[in-house]
């Protein structure tokens, strides 16, 4: 709708001004006032001013005159400016009749015409534990699956699990030299952890150990049968957990194949990177130049002859393109990674691929405790399975004292706990490093997940209160302050949806859900909304709209909206 009435202001400029005017350009220079005293669409006159050989004031004061459309109530010049107050009682219907006409899709766009995006994001690795660090991943890759979607593409949710490498290699040493099968049995991912831990700070001491865990994996590599055994094990009751945590998070792909998936498919990618000339070799190792980019040759081959990340994503990418036909492929993994990717990319790039153009590393900051980062290698770490059940808790414990005669408390308590630390993590810009404090995640009041969720649910009381009557016949127009406020942030949704598509930013949209959250809170607080008058139909149409936005903004971030808190 603000895009529709953008454009109706720019034609009725274009219609009062002789010359050729370029619509597009005219919209491209409307903006928002600073104030909103000002109005509410403001056009700076310098560019006509050139064309029309007048001063920008005089052009402002002469387009004041001449506009007329209902649709916009009141236009005034200020200085150089020409601004327009909308009319609160026609668009604010209008608004209003199009969100509960479109439901959950109003906001929707057709930017990507069907067309696939391949999302690599969550892979956690095997045989260590789902701790805090892997949260950041696994939500804004799945925030990014739901926003690429309501942007009319299909996404290809992919967890590029990380069942292969030397890790594999230290834990077979480890699990050798200190492992308990029945141990590992009882408690398999808090045991192997022990084990990954051990096997570094026994390394400190003893470099030897090195060796052996690389001897191990090159074993692994080429199908010793011991090796494999216990890679499988590790990699099978892995799964098993990993499987909780998504369960619990409400995450889903559509495939799991992880970096073994390449095993058999690397030497062809090697073989095409031969036959085109672009291997090198280097201190024995096979890698492709990369010094033209100003950058470090991309290792494809140790010189031990292990392949690694670089091997696996290159062929992973040329896969991913032949089974996809992906439009684009983002890749949600931290900025500690960035000079991978880009060498990836540009390897690809060389080996004549144009589809590469498509790839996107989508980085991100680390989750901080106590403004340090968590390391698995060292045991600093928070398991998220732990923390999912305490937000849970506390959660029960928030909404007991809120609430105590509120139904299913306990599926209720596990929407706001969960969503909480979504809400934690994704309210903040990726690239930013976020502080873990449960403490401030799951407050209900302030920037919070359970803040927005409470705001819907408010708004769905009020409309079982009033019958739900919200219905768009007979609809009249709402031009008081507060109700204008809330419509004009309802406005602003489907522009926030296509920002966070091309910024790759999920918070873009948990901002906009505070902002909306905080106007409809300061209109409940100041408006009636039940008083059987002749607007309560069109009040509770408008509470409606909120909850169907708010409800949808919440789902794309992959939260839930309760209708009762």
């Amino acid at each position: 709708m603000k895009m529709e009435l953008i454009k109706a202001y720019a034609e009725e400029i274009a219609l009062n001004i002789d010359g050729n005017l370029d619509l597009n350009e005219l919209k491209q220079l409307i903006e928002k006032p600073k104030y909103e005293e000002q109005g509410d669409l403001a056009f700076p006159c310098f560019l006509l001013a050139k064309i029309l050989k007048k001063s920008p004031n005089e052009i402002a004061k002469d387009l004041s005159k001449k506009i007329t459309n209902p649709l916009f109530g009141k236009v005034v010049a200020e200085g150089p400016y020409l601004n327009c107050f909308l009319n609160r009682k026609i668009v604010g219907k209008e608004m209003i009749k199009s969100i509960l006409k479109a439901g959950e899709n109003y906001g929707s766009l057709e930017i990507g015409n069907g067309k696939n995006v391949v999302i690599d994001f969550s892979s956690p690795n095997i045989a260590k534990p789902f701790s805090m660090g892997h949260l950041r991943s696994t939500v804004i890759g799945n925030s990014l699956s739901n926003i690429v979607e309501k942007c009319g593409y299909i996404p290809i949710r992919i967890n590029h699990l990380g069942d292969w490498g030397t890790q594999f290699g230290k834990l077979i040493v480890a699990y050798k030299r200190w492992g308990n099968e029945k141990s590992v049995k009882q408690n398999t991912i808090k045991e192997l952890l022990n084990l990954y831990v051990k096997f570094h700070e026994e390394a400190e001491h003893n470099p030897s150990l090195e060796n052996d865990a690389r001897l191990w994996f090159k074993k692994l590599e080429d199908g010793d049968e011991e090796a494999y055994k216990l890679w499988k094990w590790f990699r099978d009751e892995s799964l098993k957990e990993f499987s909780k945590i998504y369960e619990l998070l409400d995450v889903f792909f559509d495939s799991y194949q992880g970096e073994a998936f390449y095993n058999d498919k690397m030497k062809e990618t090697i073989d095409t990177l031969n036959g085109i000339g672009l291997l090198s070799h280097s201190e024995g190792a096979e890698v492709v130049d990369l010094k033209e980019f100003d950058l470090p040759p991309c290792l494809i081959k140790k010189s031990d002859g292990a392949t690694l990340y670089a091997t696996r994503d290159l062929t992973a990418a040329i896969y991913r393109q032949k089974q996809y036909q992906f439009e684009k492929a983002l890749y949600i993994v931290g900025h500690e990674q960035s000079l991978h990717f880009k060498q990836v990319f540009l390897v690809l790039e060389k080996m004549g691929y144009d589809w590469a153009k498509g790839l996107v590393h989508v980085p991100f900051g680390f989750i901080l405790k106590d403004g340090k980062k968590m390391s698995t290698r060292k045991g600093k770490v928070v398991l998220l399975e732990e923390v999912i059940k305490e937000a849970i808790d506390l959660a029960q414990k928030n909404i007991e004292i809120k609430n105590p005669n509120l139904e299913n408390k306990k599926g209720i308590a596990k929407i706001v706990g969960v969503g909480a630390i979504i809400f934690h993590d994704l309210k903040n810009e990726r690239q930013n490093n976020v502080e873990f404090s449960l403490k401030e995640m799951l407050t209900f009041e302030g920037a919070t997940g359970p803040y927005v969720q409470y705001t819907h649910a408010r708004a769905c009381s009020i409309l079982r209160k009033g019958n739900d009557k919200a219905n768009t016949s007979n609809l009249m127009g709402l031009d008081d302050p507060h109700s204008w406020t809330v419509i004009k942030s309802l406005m602003e949704f489907p522009n926030v949806v296509e920002k966070s598509f091309k910024q790759l930013e999920p918070s873009q949209i948990a901002k906009y859900l505070i902002n909306l959250s905080q106007d409809f809170n300061k209109y409940y607080s100041h408006v009636k909304i039940l008083i059987p008058d002749g607007q309560q139909q069109c009040r509770l149409a408008l509470v409606k709209s909120v909850t169907l936005v708010l409800k949808e903004g919440l789902r794309l971030l992959g939260l839930k909206a309760p209708d009762k808190m």
